[in-house]
């Protein structure tokens, strides 16, 4: 199918003459000889052409009117304008209004082909991140959190409640793996910010040090190894959503000035004093108490406060244990189309040892572990050998003995080592045993491999992941 090249063009020779080029360079090339049959084209009989050549004036009105009229209806593609009397306010406003180029009368063909290749990449490119825009939409819905449970319907219905509101800030809790990150999806795609970017980052993935920069952006020296200029994502969450994952992992310097650029709308990127306006949504997620945070001081209470005036609790999976009847099935029917498998029967006893089981990953730990059946399935029924829910059936040995050094490790109660240090010496022992594989290790730790990678980077570890 050819794409569309609207010409609009009163002057009759040069019109069919220009129709004549595009159709030959391969477009369905139309022609409109003013701006009424241009619009009618447009808005009545919903032309959707990739790119537009016009003429800048018209016997009935100035083409850039029009396409100030157009553009809010929907994308018209790339406008190219054409003019006998070019000046610098006319290109500047052209350019203001969205147009691709602006050239002047009379324009060289070859000159005016590239031109045209080049708005018609562009125009490509946006109804692509259109299309994907809309796809994401239409999939990050309320009825995208599956379950039929009172606590799943609930967290739907705040869900539809929270998108219809224009919320500058929300808090999302809950325990890893609950979809916090799906809930700020919803929120943003079924919201009134949804064709603007969602931008995400988790707080506990970077340096403390480079989390600032990060956040509110830096100009070139702004501090050694700046080079040269970065937007900060507040900045590329302009118009959109900011979401922050683990926000309890924010120094508390770092707290406060993000508080300051909620709250005024401003921010100022390190190394500079000029402040840029932000007009945004943030959603920040936590797994821990900010509360108990706040009391002893370690949390920003005004940064909580201003968080918490829309709060969304995620229920742990363990709590709503029907929802697996929904969930179950989803997964596998996402892994079927995934990975070319056909698994379709899920045996009685899949599911005693399913709703048997209290998912300390929750929704997370459940989708790993349909994967990991479905690819080591051998046909259509959903084989209960890969749960790995503990014990296996029928596995006669006896659990180790805490005694048992061989397969151990010894800690001191004495006092000479701290919690903390247990904890990294438990990690770096298991990591050692299993080459350093967070997979396995989580596995055999009965963790999930979030709460493992959260260790590795809290004491700097290293892993084969």
């Amino acid at each position: 199918m050819l794409d569309t090249l609207l010409v609009i063009e009163d002057e009759p020779l040069l019109g069919a003459e220009l129709r004549e080029e595009f159709a030959a360079s391969g477009w369905d090339a139309v022609l409109a000889t003013d701006l009424a049959e241009a619009e009618r084209l447009l808005a009545v009989r919903h032309l959707e052409p990739l790119v537009v050549v016009s003429d800048m004036s018209l016997p009935d009105g100035n083409a850039m009117d029009l396409l100030e009229r157009i553009r809010p209806m929907g994308s018209a593609g790339e406008w190219i304008f054409l003019t006998a009397y070019g000046g610098v306010p006319e290109s500047v406003r052209a350019l203001k209004i969205g147009a691709f180029d602006f050239l002047e009368k009379p324009c060289d063909t070859e000159r005016l082909q590239l031109v045209v290749t080049g708005a018609a990449r562009s125009a490509r490119a946006q109804r692509r991140l259109s299309e994907e825009a809309r796809v994401r939409s239409s999939r990050f819905t309320p009825t995208a959190y599956v379950g039929r449970s009172r606590p799943a319907q609930q967290v739907r219905d705040m869900l539809g409640r929270l998108a219809r509101v224009p919320c500058t800030a929300l808090l999302i809790t809950g325990e890893t793996g609950t979809g916090k990150g799906l809930a700020a999806r919803i929120l943003h795609h079924a919201g009134p910010r949804r064709g603007a970017p969602f931008v995400e980052i988790n707080c506990a993935t970077l340096p403390r040090e480079l989390m600032e920069a990060e956040l509110f952006g830096h100009e070139a020296g702004a501090f050694p190894g700046a080079e040269g200029p970065h937007r900060g994502l507040l900045e590329q969450a302009n118009g959109g959503t900011l979401f922050l994952g683990e926000i309890g992992e924010l120094q508390l310097g770092v707290q406060a000035k993000l508080l300051t650029a909620i709250e005024d709308r401003r921010v100022r990127r390190l190394g500079t004093d000029r402040e840029l306006e932000i007009d945004l949504q943030v959603i920040a997620a936590t797994i821990q108490e900010l509360e108990v945070r706040v009391a002893k001081g370690t949390f920003h209470a005004d940064l909580y406060h201003r968080l918490a005036v829309c709060r969304l609790a995620m229920p742990p999976l363990r709590s709503r244990k029907e929802d697996l009847e929904d969930l179950l099935p989803l997964f596998i029917g996402e892994l079927n189309a995934c990975c070319g498998r056909r698994v379709v029967t899920i045996p009685p006893a899949v599911w005693r040892r399913l709703a048997a089981y209290d998912w300390p990953g929750n929704v997370r730990e459940l989708r790993n572990l349909v994967e990991r059946c479905v690819l080591l399935a051998n046909g259509p029924v959903f084989p209960e050998r890969w749960l790995h829910l503990g014990e296996e059936p029928g596995a006669g040995d006896a659990a180790p003995s805490v005694s048992d050094h061989s397969n151990g490790l010894y800690l001191p109660l004495d006092g000479s080592v701290s919690l903390d240090q247990m904890e990294r010496r438990i990690l770096c022992e298991a990591l050692a045993r299993n080459g350093d594989d967070v997979n396995l290790t989580a596995r055999l730790l009965g963790t999930t491999q979030d709460k493992l990678r959260y260790g590795v980077q809290k004491y700097g570890l290293r892993t084969s992941d």
